[in-house]
Parts: structure tokens; C-alpha cells; sequence
């Protein structure tokens, strides 16, 4: 249901969730009185509403003083510094081109913000409050008076409309994410309203709400060299922003700081309170995951989320660890679905046939996999929204085989009939079975084994792979991978690029094979239409990787999006969710439903971490200076 910026996951402090608006009593019975003289196809307006909740009502009442999760008494002050993969060479988020500098969430506000312990409840941030009639159509937003950016020049009505326009003009995922917004208006200085191309989404306001608000006036102007600024390309020109933080330090590819807004003007805010503690947070970049290690390792910087299993298990032995100045916690990951896995994409002819795709993942020995690289700490992944409500499991009933009863001629049989399950090989008998089944799908789609390889059985062209990879991290893998599908004479070599070529190839659809995914909130929706929409399929720089073109699909997101009721969209959810695994477009991967994390013990957190979000670093922690003394400060 949101577009999720890596920058703002990293900080993990702005989960993009969504809301629906609570009509107006009062309101409501005053239009009601005056229909009569007052045409039949009039919009009732609801009253003006400070937050939203698509799941009953808000937790927080409009008077809330900060929220349950954060210590409003905590410290400002100190440091954090953390780490990142790859490179940079942009700080403009607007367009989709060169690799993003991380943390740029941090120096942006949004018109309203979702708490973390809720599912999808938001509240004001630049907007003051909101309204929309009661068929959805538009949507209206008062902007908050006081509401500056760093220069102290005002944030108003004209930098929302703008920044809409200029993101849909630029940015081809944020075109997908607000295509049924079909205009803005600048009402007066501080109210704008959105109008919709289409009636009764409940989610259409509410994901406007989560709009980038950039500042029109210093993109408009002109840089220290006097160069026109071009929002359209990308810039390591320092950005201005509005929110608690400013980009304060820039090593090209290497490092960006950020230090905090003094007179930042929502500090007081309840929805900031307790929030934004560091004086400065530090971002360093690394292109070898050895070597990020033995930086952490050296205290170069405090903060580690452990995606390996083999190092979560066999690293941290070092005397740090030991001597407890350095502690190794998992937390706990709830409120977010999953589908992660090795993609191919169906933009090549030899990946369009379903049997080919489900062929090569009953050659995929996860379970021997599991055993030699991840100390069989991972659960092999089974629905795209994994280890949430929203998964699929067993066969469907009730309202969800209703749902899929209507796109019955366009979706698999097995899906009435057989519960999705992944291929498991617990011993080599086992795995051998599963390479039969493999070879026999392969025949099936036309392909037979010659001299050991797989061939095209009318052309006699091999069946090769090519895996695109854009670190060394995950070569381990690919290495096993590619010798399960030499069991089957399928030869799939290994390409290791760097990032910036890893990501113009994605875009611009040019791989076979990635390992990739999709994180999924509670409440999805609109976001479904660049996932997994035809429409998306052909789009450069969409996330639709791996070029889904199913009409069932089209449809059933369309179920999801104009779900009446939380019943709904679970059931139209769980049905789609059968119906992208029936058609194996991913061989899925693995996951562990908790988060590994090491720190050097500088920091404090609050007593209850918020429920949907944990561990929340460093959104509401904030630095210890008795536990800094004692383990020493880092530089």
C-alpha cells in the first residue's frame, strides 16, 4: 500500500501505511437536512478530520501529547553511525536514474505520518487536518501554518501541488502509485486539494497523504555556480529541506551525514515528540561485506543488521562481543508481509512458459542450501505476503474461493484442488525425485536432455542463465544454484556488476535472473498496480520485475483496491496471492522473521518498541552518555 523508500526503511521511521477518513456526524446531518433542495448526485463532504485509520478508528485521540512507543523525555544529543552496500552518485530523489544517497527521507516531511503500533492509522505532519466527500473523488488538505523549510522561507499549498506534478512527471513509479490522481489545486496558501479519476477508493486520499513535499522555490533557483537546478537530473548539490534533519556532509560514494534542525519547526509536534534524538547521524558506504564487518568490528561504526546467517553465527566471537561492549539482539518483525526470491524474467521468451519456471524451482535444493550456508536458521518463503495475515494456506473457502470463482477460467485448476507448496528435498533421494519432476516439466515445454544439456528440442538451443548479481555477497548462493541446475543440464552463469550497472539493468529490463522482492504492509493496495499489473510489466524503472501480464491478476488487485471492508481485502488478498504462486513467476527464497542486529552499546530505547516496526533504530532511541563513558565514543 506504499511506495517504500529504502532511505526511509533504513531509518526506520517513516513505513509508509495507509488510512481511511471517519465521516463527520455533525456534518453529515446537516447535508442530510438540506438534500432535499440539493441535487441527487451531490457529494456530502465530511467534516475536517486531524487523522485516519483504515482498520476502526485511530488509537490516538486528535489531543494525543506524543505516541505510546517513545520516551518524550528522551535525551537529545550524541551520534549514531551506520553502514550501507554500494555506492551513491545523486541526492535528487525525484527522478529514477543513478544510485539514491540512503537517508534522504530524513530531511523530508510528508503531509501526514503513520504511527508505528497500528496497522494503518496516520496523522498531521505538514497538514493540519483533511476531508474528502463521501464518494472519495478528492481530496482536500489544510497545510500547517508554522510550516518552514531550512532556509525559513514558508512551506505552503503551491510546494505540494508543485512537488505532485513534478514526481509524476519524473519519477515513473510514483506515476503508477497516484495514476488515478487526475489533478491538483492550489485552493488558497495553505489548502490543496487532489481529484481523482475514479470513485469510491478509500485509499486514494489517504495515500496522498504520504506525498514528498519538495521546495519549489530552490528548485526553481539556481545552484552555487549560478547553473540552473533541473529537479529532472540527478545532484550531489546539497538539498534543502523541511523535516528534523539537514545534509550537513558529502564524500561523493562514500559518505553522508546528516545533523539536526535546531529550529526545526514540527519538533513539537506530537507525532515527533520523543523522536529525532541524535544530534547527528552518519552514513558510511562499503563495497565489500568483509570489510563492513571488520569496520564494525574496529568500532568505525554502531549499528549492524545482520542479513548472513553464517556470520550472525560464527562472527561475532570477537572480544567486544565478549566483554559485552558490543550486543548482538533479534527483535521481533510483525505487521509486514514478504515475498522475496530468484526472479526470472518473462520478458524472455524461455521464461514464459509456467513449466520451465516451476521446473527450475523443483531443481532448487533450498534444504541442502540451508544446511551448508545458513546453519538452517531460515523458513523457506511460500505466499508474496509471508508472515503476515494476509498469506494464503491450505485451500480457499468462504468469501476468498467466491473471489477466485469469478477469474476461475483465467487461473490454474490446481488452485481449487491443491494447496501451494515448495518442492523439499530433506535427503539426496528426495532431491533426485525432485530433478525428475524438473526434466519432465521441461519436456513437457518442449525441451529435452542431449549430451547433458537442456536444449530446445525444435531448435537445439541450450537453456542458459545468466544471474545478475551487484555484490560478491551473495555468490555463495549462486555458486550452489547454479550447480542444482547442472543436474539438470541447465547452465546458469554468474555476473557480478556494480551497483550502478546492477541497477540501470533492472530498470531497463535487461537480466534473466535476479534475486529481488516485494515488502508488503497489512493493508495493501494501490502499490499491487506497479508490483504485479500488466500495465507495469513494460514500464522502465516499475517494480513489476519480473514482467507479470496476467488479467486474473489485473483483476483481483482491483478487488484489493476497492475492498468494502477489512474481510474483503483479506480474502481478494489471499486470492491473489494464490493465484501469483500458481503461475511460480518467483522461485521463492527464504527469510527469518526476526531482525539480527549487533550495536556497540551507546544507546537507550524506550521501555515497549512500537509493534509494527521494531526495532525502530534509530527513530526512538537515542545516546546513552553513561553508556558511551563506559564503552567509549566513537569517532
Amino acid at each position: 500500500m506504499a511506495i517504500v523508500s529504502e532511505q526511509i526503511r533504513a531509518c526506520a521511521s517513516n513505513r509508509l501505511q495507509h488510512s481511511v477518513i471517519m465521516a463527520g456526524t455533525l456534518v453529515l446531518a446537516m447535508l442530510a437536512a438540506m438534500s432535499l433542495t440539493q441535487p441527487a448526485n451531490a457529494q456530502v463532504m465530511s467534516d475536517w478530520k486531524k487523522s485516519t485509520a483504515l482498520v476502526g478508528e485511530p488509537q490516538y485521540a486528535d489531543d494525543f501529547p506524543h505516541f505510546n512507543y517513545v520516551n518524550p523525555d528522551a535525551p537529545k544529543g550524541g551520534m549514531v553511525r551506520l553502514a550501507t552496500d554500494g555506492t551513491f552518485d545523486t541526492l535528487n530523489s525525484v527522478p529514477q536514474r543513478g544510485n539514491l544517497g540512503i537517508g534522504l527521507g530524513l530531511i523530508y516531511d510528508t503531509l501526514l505520518t503513520s504511527s508505528l503500533d497500528e496497522i494503518s492509522a496516520m496523522y498531521p505532519l505538514i497538514a493540519t487536518q483533511m476531508r474528502y466527500p463521501d464518494d472519495y473523488s478528492s481530496v482536500t488538505f489544510q497545510i500547517h501554518p508554522d510550516a518552514r523549510w531550512h532556509d525559513g522561507e514558508p512551506l505552503n499549498a503551491e510546494d505540494v501541488a508543485w512537488s505532485f506534478n513534478m514526481l509524476i512527471e519524473n519519477n515513473r513509479g510514483y506515476q503508477n502509485y497516484y495514476k488515478h490522481v487526475s489533478g491538483v489545486e492550489v485552493i488558497n496558501e495553505h489548502e490543496v486539494k487532489f481529484t481523482f479519476d475514479q470513485t469510491g477508493n478509500r485509499e486514494l486520499p489517504h495515500i496522498v497523504g504520504q506525498l514528498l513535499v519538495l521546495p519549489k522555490h530552490w528548485w526553481e533557483g539556481t545552484d552555487g555556480n549560478g547553473e540552473q537546478r533541473d529537479i529532472a537530473k540527478g545532484t550531489l548539490e546539497i538539498p534543502l529541506g523541511s523535516s528534523a534533519y539537514r545534509v550537513s556532509r558529502v564524500v561523493p560514494g562514500r559518505t553522508i551525514e546528516y545533523e539536526r534542525v535546531d529550529d526545526y519547526w514540527a519538533a513539537d509536534l506530537p507525532v515527533n515528540v520523543g523522536q529525532n534524538n541524535f544530534d547527528r547521524i552518519r552514513y558510511e558506504y562499503f563495497r565489500d561485506s568483509v570489510v563492513q564487518m571488520e569496520a564494525f568490528k574496529s568500532d568505525d561504526y554502531d549499528y549492524r543488521v545482520e542479513s548472513t546467517a553464517r556470520v550472525w553465527a560464527t562472527g561475532y566471537d570477537f572480544p567486544a562481543v565478549i566483554d559485552g561492549r558490543v550486543i548482538k539482539e533479534s527483535f521481533a518483525e510483525r505487521g509486514r508481509g514478504l515475498m522475496v526470491g530468484f526472479i526470472p524474467n518473462l520478458r524472455r521468451e524461455k521464461f514464459q512458459d509456467l513449466r520451465v519456471r516451476k521446473a527450475l524451482n523443483y531443481a532448487f535444493n533450498f534444504d541442502e542450501m540451508n544446511q551448508a550456508l545458513f546453519f538452517d536458521q531460515y523458513d523457506r518463503v511460500d505466499s508474496y505476503f509471508y508472515g503476515d495475515e494476509l498469506a494464503s494456506s491450505d485451500l480457499p473457502t468462504g468469501l476468498e474461493l467466491e473471489i477466485l470463482e469469478s477469474v476461475r477460467d483465467l487461473v490454474p485448476e490446481e488452485i481449487f484442488t491443491t494447496p501451494y507448496e515448495n518442492p523439499v528435498a530433506p535427503d539426496i533421494r528426495a532431491f533426485r525425485n525432485n530433478l525428475r519432476e524438473a526434466v519432465r516439466l521441461f519436456r513437457e515445454a518442449g525441451y529435452e536432455l542431449k549430451d547433458g544439456k537442456m536444449v530446445n528440442a525444435a531448435t537445439g538451443e541450450p537453456f542458459t542463465i545468466e544471474y545478475l548479481l551487484n555484490s560478491n555477497r551473495f555468490e555463495k548462493v549462486a555458486l550452489r544454484l547454479k550447480g542444482n541446475f547442472a543436474r539438470i543440464g541447465v547452465d546458469l552463469s554468474v555476473r557480478i556488476v556494480d551497483s550502478s550497472q546492477w541497477v540501470n539493468r533492472v530498470r531497463s529490463r535487461d537480466f534473466d535472473f535476479i534475486y529481488s522482492g516485494w515488502g508488503q504492509s497489512l493493508s495493501p493496495g494501490n502499490e499491487q498496480l506497479e508490483y504485479f499489473g500488466s500495465a507495469a510489466a513494460d514500464q522502465e524503472s516499475a517494480r513489476n520485475w519480473a514482467g507479470i501480464k496476467n488479467p486474473a491478476v489485473d483483476k483481483l488487485i482491483q478487488r484489493i483496491i476497492f475492498a468494502k471492508d477489512r474481510e474483503e481485502l483479506i480474502a481478494a488478498t489471499k486470492a491473489m496471492d494464490r493465484v501469483l504462486l500458481a503461475n511460480h513467476y518467483i522461485i521463492p527464497g527464504w527469510t527469518l522473521l526476526s531482525t539480527r542486529t549487533a550495536r556497540w552499546d551507546r544507546f537507550a530505547r524506550p521501555d515497549t518498541l512500537p509493534a509494527y516496526a521494531e526495532p525502530a533504530f534509530p527513530s526512538v532511541w537515542w545516546y546513552d552518555e553513561e553508556k558511551a563513558a563506559r564503552v567509549g565514543a566513537g569517532q
